[in-house]
């Protein structure tokens, strides 16, 4: 069965760019007769609000969308987390972490002092330099957050030359084909990945991972900000088990000068339009779509 996913945080109102991508999803499953999978994505507790929930619901409702019930919300499902991040653990592949993004940034400004200078990512320093990596999980306490050790997790897997083997699709327009993960990447560009925040104790990368492989989601819908992104979840999903699915990175939605949309920036919002008279259709063609 096809079955495709539709991810808001309930941190805000919803504006064209998740219209775009719902109606996105919308027609992939109609076209595929699979399921619209609805998820709320409200691991954020200090934002997420259930006014915003219910606005989700009326805008897909308003938009024409219909999708499985029930719903599943991740903050029903943080034991799920703790299972999956138990299982990390007893592979031996995290490590407990301490420090703030303070920290972060003080130690690769230090590194660029120290004679790698220049952009960080052009240096091919890692996001997160390593600070914490020789502490042990016997050592954690409750204010640390976990972190993946990416290279450790590679030799897991059976090192470079196996993870240059794994693959995923991708069936966006803009990075249409099939994709091989490199250890080079995964090292160098993405870094020790937080799975378990201090405050929630679990991430946006091992959240959504579980839920795709717990939902049997088939085919993952999402902007293109988020394609770096899945190398990482192509990873995990190698060292959980789980199975692959196709990726379908879209493109943004922008404003009149071409910035993104986003809830934080006052984006105008579906519930807006709605209430300035705009139809389906006005909204479809805002975001490109054709009738």
């Amino acid at each position: 069965m096809f079955r495709d996913r539709f991810a808001p945080s309930p941190n805000g109102l919803l504006h064209l760019g998740h219209a775009y991508s719902a109606l996105s999803v919308w027609k992939t499953v109609q076209n595929n007769r699979g399921e619209f999978i609805l998820r709320i994505e409200d691991i954020d507790t200090a934002r997420s609000r259930p006014e915003f929930e219910s606005a989700i619901f009326d805008d897909l409702t308003w938009l024409g969308i219909t999708w499985q019930q029930p719903v599943l919300r991740q903050s029903d499902r943080l034991s799920c987390y703790t299972q999956a991040i138990s299982k990390l653990l007893s592979m031996g592949v995290c490590y407990p972490c301490r420090c703030t993004r303070a920290d972060i940034r003080n130690a690769l400004a230090a590194t660029q002092e120290n004679g790698r200078g220049g952009n960080t990512a052009d240096a091919g320093a890692p996001p997160y330099p390593g600070s914490c990596r020789g502490r042990r999980m016997e050592d954690a306490t409750n204010r640390d957050s976990i972190r993946l050790d990416i290279s450790k997790a590679i030799n897991l897997l059976g090192g470079r030359d196996a993870i240059s083997e794994l693959w995923f699709d991708e069936v966006g327009a803009k990075h249409a084909g099939r994709h091989y993960l490199s250890a080079d990447t995964l090292v160098g560009s993405h870094g020790d990945i937080v799975i378990a925040r201090r405050d929630v104790r679990t991430s946006y990368h091992l959240a959504v991972v579980v839920d795709d492989g717990e939902q049997k989601i088939t085919q993952v819908t999402r902007g293109e900000d988020l394609f770096g992104a899945t190398s990482v979840h192509r990873l995990l999903q190698q060292l959980f088990g789980l199975p692959v699915p196709v990726w379908n990175h879209h493109r943004l939605i922008r404003d009149g000068t071409g910035m993104r949309l986003a809830k934080r920036q006052g984006s105008a919002s579906i519930q807006s339009l709605r209430n300035s008279g705009k139809t389906r259709e006005d909204i479809r063609k805002l975001v490109g779509l054709p009738d």
